[in-house]
């Protein structure tokens, strides 16, 4: 039979072969990135437009005083901040378009691909590296797909065209400017890679902050009264100054670092004016023309500082690219069955059936017995002998390792997987409500359209309906994220109205009354002997006073079925059952 693993394995892309893929994302829109690329391109050009400006500004009006120029002078500057302002809006809006577009179509791609996974996936991977993915990774790729993007043309763009201009004027000083840049981005990579090491430490440091200040918190009752107030409030100043340390250090490098650079470029200030003032080219040189070499050098190191940074950009995108392609690549449920049936009749068969989690122990080993249409099959047994496992199996939250399970005589690999899940209804000890009204609760998903006189029926019969009437709006209260405005008891009722709506032809129910009042459980278990009639049911229970009306208990151990028989005859023959039964009377 088929597995659920997912092949974690896989050798993993080259960080080329990531950035390509994640450019295909942004390539998609090219009309809308053309667009922002053009206006970047142009505004970069702005930069030597206004550092040739200043030539014939300071030469032709201070200077020359030349009437033509004097008059052209304030429009030509209002014309290059006009150009580079409407460059700038397009090229701004329009990546943040395509970004944002990269975001949502990633996050959509991911998020289809979570609820198409196998629940092996969620076996291993936990919920926090999950959304992690879906929110924080997601943004880094957009950032390395678009951000990058920008810096590399806008930048390129910037440094061509200020070097031009400086080559023009003069190559001599040019090519001292040019001599001084790899230093200067020697000591920026330097710098960067300090502060990457520094801020991964504040990252870590202040997770920790935030985790002990969790745990605290949530367990202050714990705390106090096992006398641990001293020894956590140590451990707290212990990371709390690791992290005042990490963030001294980057200061510390940022503080220095600045004032080195700024001490460079003097430098090379300093020679370019003294070599600009010896001989030909003081003669060469005006001082527009002089000042607009200066600015254009000047405008020259901040698209040179972000270009050497770039590579810190582009390489938390290319991991966090590897990540979430890792689940968008994964493979989905199996679900190669083409059967289908409108409803079924429930007859259901265990044949040799034996499943095995990832690289661990038999969980379920040689599984047989049949259930006729309507039967109450009940499953006991102590914690870990694979009573939850073998429940999983009949919907395939996990497909079985070995043997066959067939429903109407139909191998349950062969049903389409929509199909077969809608023949189940569930009710579990972890009931999972939704951030929504009571009424969306109860019909959640296909159930949703159904009439209001169905849900009021299927509220009233899993007693739902005291408490429903009590809430300011009734049906149409927001129970709060998983029902925190509900008790315990009152979540598992509103559970079992949904699956009482639901009327599938077979029901699963993990101890679906063990969160009950003894009052709300007789009332419910009532409720249920009316629901179960003519419906195939499997009870996984450990009150064993619940299922002695069961047509067949399944006693399981280790992964096998040890026992099997009515509530009477197990009892008669004085094994693990009657044992069980023995212990719950003690109790």
């Amino acid at each position: 039979m088929s597995s659920t693993n997912i092949d974690i394995t896989a050798p993993p892309q080259s960080g080329a072969g990531i950035y390509k893929r994640l450019a295909g994302y942004s390539l998609k829109h090219w009309r809308y990135l053309l667009i922002a690329l053009s206006g970047l391109v142009i505004n970069a050009l702005t930069q030597p437009m206004f550092a040739a400006y200043l030539q014939p500004l300071l030469d032709g009006t201070f200077m020359e005083k030349d009437p033509e120029i004097i008059r052209w002078a304030p429009f030509a500057l209002l014309f290059i901040f006009l150009v580079r302002g409407v460059s700038g809006f397009l090229s701004g809006y329009f990546m943040s378009w395509v970004g944002r577009k990269v975001v949502t179509e990633l996050r959509e791609q991911i998020f289809s691909r979570l609820i198409h996974l196998p629940i092996g996936y969620y076996d291993r991977n936990n919920s926090g590296q999950v959304i992690t993915k879906l929110i924080y990774h997601v943004e880094q790729v957009a950032s390395a797909a678009t951000g990058g993007l920008t810096v590399l043309v806008q930048d390129l763009a910037a440094i061509i065209g200020l070097l031009g201009l400086m080559m023009y004027y003069s190559w001599e000083l040019t090519c001292i400017v040019l001599l001084t840049g790899p230093l200067i981005a020697l000591i920026i990579r330097y710098v960067s890679k300090r502060f990457r090491r520094f801020s991964h430490q504040i990252q870590e440091s202040t997770g920790e902050v935030t985790q002990i200040s969790s745990e605290v918190i949530q367990a202050t009752r714990e705390v106090r009264i096992f006398g641990a107030t001293d020894f956590e409030k140590n451990r707290f100043a212990e990371v709390n100054e690791r992290n005042r340390v990490s963030f001294m250090k980057r200061i510390l490098t940022e503080r220095l670092s600045m004032p080195l650079v700024h001490f460079i470029v003097a430098v090379a200030l300093s020679i370019i004016i003294y070599v600009a003032t010896q001989g030909d080219l003081l003669e060469r040189f005006s001082p527009g023309t002089f000042m607009s070499f200066m600015a254009a050098m000047m405008l020259l190191f901040d698209p040179v500082k972000r270009l050497t940074s770039i590579s810190a950009t582009l390489q938390a995108g290319i991991a966090a690219g590897e990540s979430i392609f890792a689940v968008i690549d994964a493979d989905v449920e199996k679900d190669e069955g083409s059967h289908t049936s409108p409803r079924a009749k429930g007859d259901m068969s265990f044949k040799h059936v034996s499943f095995t989690y990832d690289r661990s122990e038999p969980v379920l080993q040689d599984i047989n017995f049949t259930v006729k249409a309507g039967e109450k099959i009940a499953l006991v047994g102590k914690s870990g002998s694979g009573k939850t496992t073998l429940v999983n199996l009949l919907p395939r939250f996990y497909d079985y390792k070995g043997g066959d399970i067939t429903l109407d005589g139909v191998s349950l690999n062969d049903y389409k997987l929509s199909n077969l899940r809608q023949q189940f209804a569930y009710v579990g000890q972890n009931i999972t409500l939704f951030n929504d009204t009571v009424r969306n609760n109860i019909a959640y998903g296909v159930l949703r359209g159904i009439s209001e006189e169905k849900i009021n029926d299927a509220a009233k019969a899993a007693y739902a309906m005291e408490f429903i009437e009590q809430m300011p709006q009734g049906l149409d209260t927001i129970i709060g994220e998983n029902g925190t405005m509900l008790s315990g008891g009152q979540k598992q009722r509103l559970a079992i109205a949904r699956a009482i709506l639901a009327d599938t032809p077979i029901l699963i129910l993990d101890e679906a009354t063990s969160a009950l009042d003894t009052q709300s459980e007789r009332y419910i278990q009532a409720a249920l002997d009316e629901l179960l009639k003519g419906r195939t049911t499997f009870m996984i229970a450990h009150r064993l006073s619940t299922i002695e009306k069961a047509d067949k208990i399944l006693v399981m151990s280790d992964g096998k079925i040890v026992e099997s028989g009515t509530h009477q005859s197990l009892l008669d023959a004085n094994g693990i059952y009657s044992n069980l039964q023995q212990l719950q009377s003690d109790d």
